[in-house]
Order: structure tokens, then C-alpha cells, then sequence
């Protein structure tokens, strides 16, 4: 079987089980089980609590141990169990210590994804910077179509979704079995100091200025990753309030409209490698930033009606420039920032401080923006989104003054 179509169907798979549940659970958890906006955060929360150690510390058990492949099997295997248990859950305690042990098993498989193909790419001669991106692209495939059978099933608001991700997860701890063996450093007989013998060889890229600086904003720059993600599903189905909007296909499938977000980076991916040779990641991620003030503008004035619903349509066509102008390029910058000995732990760090510091700081922060911003159950949901787009458009400007656009040297650190 094809290496191309294996990676394939694993990103596929490993995205479809984010898309079972992630834009969706947040209004299931608000309309059906009654949370508030910062206990929705605060399990949300969970995928940054867990960033924060475990893509790391099983990048250095990839690197050192266990081959990547075979410790992404056993991820997914627990991950499907803890999804299953969570169908049943219905307190807002029970929900966060179910999720994150998920979260704990599944957000290490994002980094080991990106490295598994890495490595089967670059064993067979082959361009990562070229070839990654149409591989990668299936896993926004899989994302898109789990938000449309999600939503067509009409089970926004039921814990089937998370059954569909159990058995997801599942399905795709077995298929990885088919993957070629990525071997270990562990044979390597060169000396090792203490920070290499104990897998933390990527903490050398913070003796770097440039690395400091692009990892400082990995963690403000992730914490709006989620947000929409988080309340985008909540905040259209929060239209059903004005009788003009009740049958609206806006508040009928919401998941159906956010999923062109998904559809948006499926093309966004395909201009990475373009943007990413010719501007340098400055400039890349600027782009990223100030879309994100766009994703946010364009939410802060969209409605049902019909201009605001092209305003809604514009929001979702940005996020795929968004999301793919920082995520994709930072994973590949780091890739080509470090040698291949210590890929996993740089892709753990990556993972860390985006989806780790970032994302939780941004999950609890938005939940007490919007909880902060409700009365009586409404939301004064422009005053939450100008609020974000302020915040982004902050960012890309400090960004602008303070990072220089060094190009790395390849494989030298």
C-alpha cells in the first residue's frame, strides 16, 4: 500500500475524531447539560492542560523508547475509551476529568502525526515542505466531514457525537498497525550529556533569541486558536432567540456553515509552501494574525439575515488563512529549524506552548469574557467577538516590531 495514501487515511482519521466533538460539545454542554460559559472554557481548558506536558513528554518516549507509531496506537486506543465514558457524563467536574484524560492521550497524537510523516516522507528522499501539505490536507477532510454527519444526523446538542469519536479513535488505533516501523534514537552510541539522555534536546532552541521570540507568541497566538472553536457553534445557535432567525440554515446547521472554516484551509494549505519560501515566517504568521482580527470583525457583525450571513461566510473563508498560516507553517518552520534526532521533542515543544500554555490560557480566558458578557442567559456576543479581534490586532502589530525574519539554518540545530 501507497506511504502517501497510508498518511493519508491516518490524518483522515486522526481529524475526524476532533470533528466529532470539538465544535459542537460546547453548545451541547451549554443548551442540554446547562454549563456556564467558564465551565465550558475550564473543559476546553483540558486540551491546553494536557498540551502542556504530554506532547513533549511523549516526543522525548517517540525519540528515545517506544516508536512513534506504536505509542500512536496505544494514544487513540485510550482515547476512544475516555470518549466513550464521557457520552454518559453529565456533571461539569465528571465532563473535565473524563476529556482530559482524552485530551492527555489525544493531544500528543497531533505532534506524533506530524512526525511519523516527517520521517516516512524524509526516509523515502522526498520534500517535506512540498509533500506534507497534501497529506495534511486529508486531516481537514476528515475534520469537514465529521462536522457534516454530525450536524445532518442532527446531534449538535446529543452525546452521540461522542460515541462517533470513540469509535473513531478506535478504528484508527487498529489501522495504524499498517504503518512501517519509525525507529528509535535509542541505538545511537554517540555521547550523550544529561539533557540528551533524558529526551530534552529541544530545549537548546530557547538559546536563540529568534526561537524564544517565535515560541512566546506560539503561546499568545494559540490562545485564540480554540475560541471560535469553543463558542463559534454556541454563538449561531444563539440566533434561535429572534423569531426571524428560527428557521434559519444558519440556526438550523450551524456545524454545516463553520465547516467551511475547514473547507477554507483545505485551499489555505495547498499556499503554505508558496508563502513560506518566499516571505520567511514572519510574515506569514503575521498574515495568520491579522485574519484572525478578521475571523473575529466578521463574527462581531454577522447575523442570519442576508448581508450577515455573507459576513458569517467571509469569517469562515479567512479561517482557513488564519489557522493554516500559523499552525502548518510553525510545525514545518520548527521541522526545518532542528535535526531529526530530536524531531519528536521539537514537535512536543511546538505542541506545548501552542496548544498547551496557549490554549488553555485563551479556553479559560474567553469562558469568563462570555460569562462576563452574559445576563440572564444572553450574550452580548459582538461586544465578546470586538473584544478578541482587539486583542489579535494587538498582537500582530507588537509582532511586526519585534521579530526579525532570520531564516533558519536547516537541520543544524
Amino acid at each position: 500500500m501507497n506511504i502517501h495514501f497510508k498518511l493519508r487515511v491516518i490524518f483522515f482519521l486522526q481529524y475526524f475524531i476532533w470533528g466529532s466533538w470539538l465544535i459542537t460539545l460546547g453548545s451541547y454542554m451549554i443548551r442540554k447539560l446547562q454549563f456556564t460559559g467558564l465551565e465550558v472554557g475550564s473543559i476546553y481548558g483540558t486540551m491546553g492542560i494536557a498540551s502542556l506536558f504530554m506532547p513533549g513528554l511523549l516526543g522525548i518516549v517517540a525519540d528515545r523508547w517506544i516508536p512513534a507509531n506504536r505509542l500512536y496506537m496505544l494514544c487513540h486506543l485510550i482515547g476512544a475509551l475516555a470518549l466513550f465514558i464521557a457520552a454518559s457524563v453529565t456533571s461539569p467536574f465528571m465532563m473535565m476529568i473524563v476529556i482530559l484524560i482524552h485530551c492527555l492521550a489525544f493531544m500528543p497524537t497531533i505532534a506524533i502525526s506530524n512526525s511519523i510523516a516527517y520521517s516516512c516522507l524524509e526516509s523515502r528522499g522526498l520534500d517535506v515542505i512540498t509533500e506534507f501539505p497534501c497529506i495534511r490536507i486529508f486531516g481537514t477532510i476528515g475534520f469537514i466531514v465529521a462536522m457534516w454527519l454530525v450536524s445532518l444526523l442532527k446531534l449538535e446538542l446529543s452525546s452521540m457525537q461522542l460515541y462517533i469519536a470513540a469509535a473513531s479513535a478506535l478504528l484508527l488505533s487498529l489501522y495504524s498497525f499498517l504503518l512501517p516501523l519509525i525507529p528509535t534514537a535509542q541505538n545511537k552510541t554517540e555521547e550523550k550529556n544529561i539533557i540528551s539522555s533524558l529526551g530534552l534536546d529541544a530545549v537548546v532552541l530557547f538559546k536563540q533569541p529568534r526561537m524564544v521570540i517565535f515560541f512566546l507568541f506560539a503561546v499568545l497566538l494559540g490562545g485564540i486558536l480554540q475560541i471560535t472553536n469553543t463558542f463559534g457553534n454556541p454563538f449561531l445557535h444563539d440566533f434561535e432567540r429572534f423569531p426571524e432567525y428560527t428557521d434559519s440554515l444558519v440556526v438550523k446547521y450551524p456545524s454545516i456553515l463553520l465547516s467551511i472554516s475547514q473547507m477554507s484551509e483545505v485551499a489555505f494549505i495547498l499556499f503554505v509552501p508558496f508563502f513560506m519560501k518566499r516571505l520567511g515566517i514572519k510574515y506569514v504568521m503575521l498574515i495568520s494574525m491579522l485574519a484572525w482580527v478578521a475571523r473575529f470583525g466578521l463574527f462581531a457583525y454577522g447575523d442570519p439575515s442576508l448581508f450577515g450571513s455573507v459576513l458569517l461566510l467571509l469569517s469562515m473563508i479567512v479561517y482557513g488563512c488564519a489557522f493554516d498560516f500559523y499552525n502548518i507553517s510553525g510545525s514545518m518552520y520548527v521541522e526545518k529549524s532542528v535535526s531529526p534526532t530530536i524531531r519528536n521533542s521539537a514537535q512536543g515543544l511546538f505542541m506545548t506552548m501552542t496548544n498547551g500554555f496557549g490554549a488553555y490560557l485563551g479556553s479559560v480566558g474567553s469562558g469568563y469574557v462570555v460569562d462576563y458578557y452574559t445576563v440572564g442567559n444572553v450574550t452580548e456576543w459582538q461586544t465578546v467577538w470586538l473584544i478578541f479581534a482587539g486583542y489579535a490586532l494587538v498582537l500582530a502589530i507588537v509582532f511586526m516590531l519585534i521579530f526579525k525574519n532570520e531564516k533558519p539554518n536547516p537541520k543544524t540545530i
